[in-house]
Parts: C-alpha cells; structure tokens; sequence
C-alpha cells in the first residue's frame, strides 16, 4: 500500500462515526480496515451521488472490474490500496462484490416498501457483507466471525433504516418491509406520504424488536470471545445500541426528532474497549 493511498484511505475514515473503532487497533489491522472502510464509502457514494442510473451502473462495474483484477493479479485500479490487506488477511472476493451488489439495489431503483426477502438481502449486501471483511481484519474464527457479521450487520443496519426515515424519504427511499405497512394500514404510499404518518409506531416497532434480537445474538457470540478480538466491533455495538434505545424511547410517530449517534455513548465505549 502506497503512503499516498493509505492516507487518503484514513482521511475517507476519519469522518466516520466507526473511527474511534478504527483506530485503535494494531497499525496492520488499522490500515486495512481503513481501506475497508474507503472502499465501501466509495460505493456508496457512487449509489447516492449524482448522474444516471446507466452512469452509476458503469461506475460500480469499474470497481467490479478492478476487484476481479486485485483477485486475479492485473492492474487493481482503484482497488490498489486493498493489495496489501488482502494478502495479510485473505478477504472473500464475494464479499466485496455482495457489497458492490447492494449499491446496485440502491441504482437499479429507489427501493420502496420491499418484501421481508429483499430487505434481508439488502441488509446482507450493504452491512454484513461489510461484517464478513472486517471479522477477518479482528482474527474471529471463521464461524463465529460469519455469525457475528450476519447478526451485528443487521441489527446496524437495521437500526439505520428506523433512524434514516425521513432522510431516505426525501430521496425517494422506503426500507420499511411491506408485511409491516399493510399490517399497519399504510397501502399505496409514497415515501413522504409514509414518512409523515402519525402511526408508524405499529411498523418501526416490530422492526426495532428484529434489530434488538441481533444485537442479543451478537452481544453473546462477542461474550465467547477474548477481548482482542471484539474491541473494535464490541464500539461499534455499544454505539448503535445506544442509538437503538433512543429510537426507542422516542417512538415513530411524525414529526420524528433527528437522533444521531450519541457522542457519550461513542466515548464511554471506546473508554471501556479502546484503551487496553
């Protein structure tokens, strides 16, 4: 990894709420999670950014074509500054591309109401996915490592869908499951239409419930683990957790007060977890 590379990939991190997380680890474990990190904020934006659909599209299949190539010993392309943590930490090429896939979901159409199946799925792509890398980066066994990515990504994820409402609506966004909506009575409504509901709390609070059961399975494989292993994501779970209590104190009835994550929160974990 080049210097020029990895300090643009720790200047991409540093905005990140996971920083803190980040950058307590080792130097060789650190660099690679910012490189994680670097590339999934580059998709993303990709996803959110402007231009056309066909435009993002070709956007992601540029870095689909370089993460073949970092696999595949060509040129990497933009994917160059993931060449030094692949080889110390044997990522799954699928897992990059699941999250590539994810953003995908986000251009090929403004996700609405989705099915329970697709929901599952795009949290897969876009959170655990993400997990799945980083588990490796933290030395979790295999299994463990999987079922942590699968459950905390989840329950993240999750928990940014119940705290995204009103933004993802101002974009034409809904990740509300559907089986949820019309069980609520809320047929045939446009993302702002649902978002200024006053009776979303029978939607966001089985769905909160979802998140509260990852995290519960997620708390307990990090229980089994030794403490080096788990002190970055344990951060990561301590502060979206705290959010996931606000989201549940507060409730989803319109007009929503903006929660964002809670910087003593942030703190007193990576007190706990970060300095030793």
């Amino acid at each position: 990894m080049s210097l020029a590379s990895h300090e643009v990939a720790r200047e991409t991190a540093r905005n990140s709420s996971f920083y803190r997380a980040m950058a307590i680890l080792p130097r060789a474990q650190r660099d690679a999670m910012f490189e994680i990190y670097s590339f999934c904020r580059a998709v993303d934006d990709i996803a959110d950014g402007e231009g056309s659909r066909e435009e993002k599209t070709a956007a992601l299949d540029v870095w689909r074509r370089d993460i073949a190539a970092l696999y595949d010993g060509g040129h990497a392309g933009l994917a160059q500054g993931l060449i030094t943590p692949l080889r110390e930490f044997s990522f799954r090429r699928e897992d990059f591309l699941a999250v590539i896939d994810g953003m995908q979901m986000d251009v090929d159409e403004n996700i609405v109401a989705p099915d329970a199946e697709k929901l599952d799925l795009y949290c897969d792509r876009v959170a655990s996915a993400v997990g799945r890398l980083s588990v490796r980066v933290f030395g979790l066994p295999e299994q463990e490592g999987i079922d942590l990515a699968h459950h905390l990504g989840r329950a993240l994820q999750l928990t940014n869908i119940l705290r995204d409402i009103d933004e993802d609506a101002g974009i034409g966004r809904l990740y509300l499951p559907r089986d949820l909506l019309i069980g609520a009575g809320i047929l045939d409504a446009t993302p702002e239409q649902a978002a200024a509901r006053d009776d979303l709390d029978p939607v966001g609070r089985p769905l909160l419930a979802q998140a509260r059961a990852h995290f519960d399975k997620a708390e307990a494989i990090m229980a089994g683990r030794p403490r080096a292993e788990i002190r970055a994501p344990k951060i990561m779970y301590l502060a979206y957790r705290a959010i996931w209590r606000r989201l549940d104190r507060r409730g989803f009835k319109a007009p929503r007060e903006k929660i964002a994550t809670p910087k003593l929160a942030l703190l007193g974990a990576f007190l706990r977890y970060g300095l030793y």
